[in-house]
């Protein structure tokens, strides 16, 4: 029988495996009555979604600790060990969180504890860089620790696999199977940090792979002769948000030229608090907001912010007196349009997307005859279709999702913060001498293809009864959907793995993973889409809406106002499910 929560804090209070000072803290809540606590703590373990393990840092099974991260890289070995490889390593890395460095060790400690060599970084980096750092070595997988861009509470594990891609089927389950399968800590294998060092079992990744991951990156600059001529043109403003970015980005671009940059200073410097900003999301405006600023005072083109673990960015530039700020949407699609116009491109191009970003993508590639792929919603299912494509006569030119993710070369296997940046720098330098900024190069597009506007709308859910609520939200979409939808054509469920054509009645299966997602298209060329998250207590819906009659300004006043009525239904179904 499972245990209450309750039950399941007393015995970790009794439990000689973990300190004194942890237990006590635990006792102090069984004394105090404090249930709710002990519910959030104790109700669950750890679940791996999209983005792996994340949780807010405290002691208990739901929460990411030392404990839960030996177990969860436990896990990972265990799956490791049945490749029955000889002299298995795995690559770590982390960034500027809370106990992030304290956190890799421990997972260096486990794999030194079961034989296998940790290779872990001697300074924090970010994602691209340890995916690089896999690849290089050909380690057979990799941790980062991170939670990416939520909250200071908060903290993570990143499991990878082999590719340098985060884990998907069958390794994903395994480990979430070899996960639950560990009952008591005391089974984990572990050697104290120094006395793997010692042994030889732990090594300090050093420069050299760094220095490789920029040579490498130099060879995707499509126009390298634009950039050293005339980089100084483009006056760049640029925020790490206190995470990882700062030392990778700005070396990237001295490197490519374009030396014309100023670093927001409050900004710069790696602070596990994120001091200066409310949440460390470069998609988030009020996290820009020094670094727009800095860009009014200085005169500056752009703004590009990264997050913590810097494998996103975010983009600012002046609108006249406004800021303007891209979406996810639009900086993938400015950069496969310039990699389309500028590129001499191989003989069988293709391109990967997730689901939830955007259609004209497709329409643009199609006019480029670049084949296109959709995945589910997280940037390892693009990764994974790479892996899927390497033995295929098709050659690999972009992969992007919604959610400020991208990347444009095959050395690194998840979305790439550093080499995104600089391709972005390059597009907007190459704008600026056509005498355009990103806003009428968007237009130039639409212009051609058609406009197409995306909205990213949540709703967060707090806690076991938020969680119970998002279930109950998806099951009014998936069941009662024809009771508050008009122009409804087609539903994707892709739970159950079939789409839907209600005009006929046809019922197609889905050739993707099951996953918790429902998708619903419109006649028009309109679609919503909604899941939960996988990494944070929310819902989220994303809606695409497409105008294709009257001027450019009709065209985006109409795609807005359909998408607020959109957000108004959305709303009114969530509070009655």
């Amino acid at each position: 029988m499972k245990k209450t929560p309750i039950e399941r804090a007393k015995s970790w209070a009794i439990n000689p495996y973990f300190e004194q000072s942890e237990r006590d803290e635990i006792l102090d809540l069984i004394d105090s009555g404090n249930t709710h606590e002990i519910t959030e703590r104790f109700h669950k373990d750890l679940e791996f979604g999209t983005g792996g393990l994340r949780s807010i840092i405290g002691f208990g099974p739901n929460r990411i600790n030392k404990y839960t991260v030996r177990k969860a890289t436990q896990a990972l070995v265990t799956e490791i060990k049945k490749l029955g490889v000889e002299n298995p390593k795995m690559a770590i890395s982390y960034d500027s969180r809370r106990f992030s460095f304290e956190f890799a060790k421990e997972c260096a400690g486990v794999l030194a504890g079961n034989g296998i060599k940790a290779l872990i970084y001697d300074n924090l980096n970010p994602v691209p860089l340890l995916s690089f750092a896999l690849r290089f070595y050909k380690a057979q997988a990799g941790i980062m620790i991170t939670a990416s861009h939520n909250p200071p509470a908060y903290n993570g594990f990143k499991a990878y696999w082999s590719d340098g891609a985060q884990v998907t089927p069958p390794q994903d389950k395994n480990v979430i199977e070899n996960y639950s399968s560990i009952l008591d800590f005391s089974e984990i294998g572990y050697m104290n940090f120094d006395e793997g060092l010692e042994q030889g079992l732990i090594e300090w990744i050093g420069k050299e792979v760094e220095d490789k991951y920029f040579a490498t990156m130099k060879k995707y600059i499509i126009n390298p002769e634009l950039c050293k001529e005339r980089g100084k043109e483009l006056k760049i403003v640029y925020t790490p948000i206190h995470g990882t970015g700062l030392k990778p980005c700005t070396r990237i671009l001295n490197e490519m030229g374009l030396t014309n940059h100023l670093v927001v200073k409050e900004q710069a410097n790696p602070d596990p608090n994120f001091s200066t900003v409310k949440s460390p999301n470069p998609e988030d405006p009020s996290a820009m907001a020094m670094a727009v600023d800095l860009m009014k005072k200085s005169d500056a083109d752009i703004v590009f912010g990264t997050d913590p673990d810097t494998d996103r960015i975010g983009v600012a530039i002046m609108d006249g007196d406004e800021v303007f700020f891209p979406n996810g949407n639009q900086l993938g699609l400015l950069m496969f349009h310039y990699i389309l116009n500028n590129t001499k491109l191989p003989k069988n191009p293709y391109m990967v997307k997730t689901i939830v970003t955007s259609n004209l993508l497709e329409k643009v590639a199609k006019k480029y005859d670049v084949k296109v792929f959709n995945t589910l919603t997280g940037f390892k299912w693009i990764c994974n279709k790479m892996k899927e494509l390497e033995g295929v006569d098709l050659d690999f030119i972009f992969g992007t999702e919604e959610s400020f993710g991208y990347l444009h070369h095959p050395e690194v296997r998840d979305k790439d913060g550093v080499s995104s940046l600089a391709l972005m720098a390059e597009v907007a330098l190459w704008y600026k001498t056509q005498g355009l900024n990103l806003i009428q190069a968007l237009d130039k597009i639409y212009d051609e293809f058609g406009f197409s506007y995306e909205q990213l709308f949540s709703i967060d859910y707090q806690g076991k009864e938020g969680s119970e609520k998002i279930g109950r939200i998806m099951e009014k979409f998936r069941n009662d959907s024809n009771d508050f939808f008009s122009d409804l054509e087609i539903i994707e469920d892709y739970q159950a793995g079939e789409q839907t054509n209600l005009d006929s009645g046809e019922k197609i299966k889905l050739d993707l993973p099951k996953s918790n997602v429902i998708g619903f298209k419109f006649k028009g060329g309109d679609a919503l889409y909604l899941r939960p998250s996988g990494t944070e207590p929310k819902i989220k819906f994303y809606i695409m809406v497409q105008e294709n009659e009257g001027t450019l300004a009709n065209k985006k006043q109409k795609a807005m106002e359909k998408t607020d009525l959109m957000v108004d239904l959305i709303k009114k179904v969530a509070d009655k499910a």
